[in-house]
C-alpha cells in the first residue's frame, strides 16, 4: 500500500481542482504561444507548404515521435522484469504516455513521474521497486541530454551563439542546470553523507537570511531523495549489463526527437544544411528549454526555436517546419497521451480508485 507521504503527494496530482487547474493553464499558455506565434502571418500560405510536404517524412516524423514516447516504457519494463515483475510491455508503454501528459499540464514537469508511480503501484508492482525503476530512467534521460548539450556546445559553441543571438543565455543556462542536477544526482549516489551535510548547510544558510523559513521539511525531502538514489545505487552496482542497455535505448529514444526536425526540413524538400547542423540546432533547443518552469514548455519553445533557426530556414519555411515539427514532438504525442490518461481516469473512477 502507499504510505501517507505517497497518498497525499499522488493526491494532489489526481484531484480534479488540481487537474482542471492545470489543464486550464495548459489551454491559456497554449492558446498565447499560438497567438503569439501566428500573428499577422499568412495562415493560407503556411497551410499550402504544410500540406505540401512529403507523405512519407511526416510518417515517419510521427513515428519517431511516439517511439519517443513508447522508448521510456521499453525501459521501464526492461528494468520492472528485472525485480521479477510479470508486467506487459504495452502496460509500461501507456505508463510512458501518461507520464507524458502529466509532465505536459504542471510546471517543470513535477506531475509526471508520481501519476507514473501511482499507476505501477495499483497495478501491483512495489513502490520502492518502481521509484528507483523511474529514478533510474529519469537520470538517465538527464545524463544523455548533458552529453548531447556539452558535445554541440564544444564542437560548435560560437556558431550557436550567433544562432541563437539574444537568447544564447537561454541555452547556457539549461545546459548549466542540466549539469549541476546531473552532478548532484552523481554526488548523492557516490557521496550521500557528504551531499546531505551540503544540503543541511545550505537550507539553514536561507533561513539565516530569511529566505526560506522552515527547513525541517525540506531537509527531510532532501533524505527521501537521497535515500531513493541509494536504492538506485544498489540498482546500478547489480546490473551494470542492463543499466549500459538502458543508456543504449535512451540515446536511441532522444535521437529520435532530435533527429525528428530533420525528417521535416527534407519533408518539405529542403537541402541546404546537413542533418548534423539541423539535429546540433534541435539539440540546443531542447537544452535551453528543458528545466523552464512553464507547462510543456510552451511559448518560449516556439520563440527559440524560431530565432534559431531562422538563418537556416528563412521566413519562408520558419513557420511551416515549426509549426509541424512541434505539432508531432509535443502537441500530437500530447493529444494521444490525454487520450489515454483520461482512459485511465474514467476507468479508475467507476471502480472508485481516483478521487476517493
Amino acid at each position: 500500500m502507499l504510505d501517507t507521504r505517497e497518498k497525499m503527494q499522488v493526491s494532489s496530482y489526481m484531484s480534479r481542482n488540481k487537474i482542471g487547474i492545470n489543464a486550464a493553464l495548459f489551454i491559456a499558455v497554449t492558446f498565447l504561444a499560438f497567438y503569439t506565434v501566428l500573428r499577422g502571418q499568412n495562415l493560407v500560405e503556411i497551410w499550402t507548404y504544410i500540406r505540401g510536404m512529403s507523405p512519407l517524412s511526416l510518417i515517419i516524423s510521427a513515428c519517431l515521435g511516439i517511439c519517443f514516447v513508447a522508448g521510456e516504457g521499453v525501459m521501464i519494463w526492461y528494468l520492472l522484469r528485472s525485480y521479477g515483475s510479470d508486467i506487459h510491455l504495452l502496460r509500461c508503454i501507456h505508463y510512458s504516455f501518461i507520464g507524458f501528459f502529466y509532465s505536459g499540464i504542471t510546471p517543470s514537469a513535477t506531475g509526471g513521474q508520481p501519476m507514473q508511480l501511482y499507476y505501477m503501484k495499483k497495478d501491483g508492482n512495489s513502490i520502492a521497486d518502481s521509484s528507483v525503476v523511474l529514478m533510474v530512467v529519469a537520470a538517465m534521460y538527464k545524463f544523455v541530454l548533458v552529453i548531447a548539450g556539452l558535445l554541440v556546445f564544444s564542437l560548435w559553441g560560437n556558431g550557436l551563439k550567433v544562432q541563437f543571438q539574444g537568447y544564447y543565455w537561454f541555452f547556457l543556462l539549461g545546459l548549466f542546470l542540466n549539469t549541476i542536477l546531473v552532478a548532484m544526482i552523481i554526488g548523492v549516489m557516490l557521496f550521500p553523507n557528504w551531499m546531505m551535510h551540503v544540503a543541511r548547510w545550505v537550507l539553514q544558510k536561507l533561513k539565516e537570511y530569511h529566505i526560506m523559513k522552515e527547513v525541517e521539511s525540506k531537509c527531510r525531502k532532501v533524505e527521501q531523495f537521497v535515500t531513493g538514489y541509494q536504492k538506485a545505487v544498489c540498482f546500478l552496482k547489480n546490473h551494470i549489463f542492463k543499466i549500459v542497455m538502458v543508456f543504449a535505448v535512451t540515446v536511441l529514444q532522444r535521437s529520435c526527437l532530435f533527429f525528428l526536425t530533420y525528417f521535416i526540413y527534407r519533408g518539405l524538400g529542403l537541402d541546404g544544411s546537413s542533418i548534423w547542423v539541423i539535429t546540433a540546432l534541435q539539440i540546443s533547443v531542447y537544452v535551453a528549454v528543458d528545466m523552464l518552469p512553464i507547462p510543456g514548455a510552451q511559448g518560449i519553445t516556439e520563440v527559440i526555436f524560431k530565432r534559431v533557426f531562422m538563418s537556416v530556414l528563412g521566413t519562408t519555411y520558419m513557420l511551416p517546419v515549426m509549426l509541424v515539427s512541434r505539432g508531432i514532438n509535443f502537441y500530437l504525442l500530447f493529444f494521444i497521451s490525454m487520450l489515454l490518461s483520461l482512459t485511465e481516469l474514467v476507468r479508475s473512477y467507476k471502480k472508485g480508485g481516483v478521487w476517493e
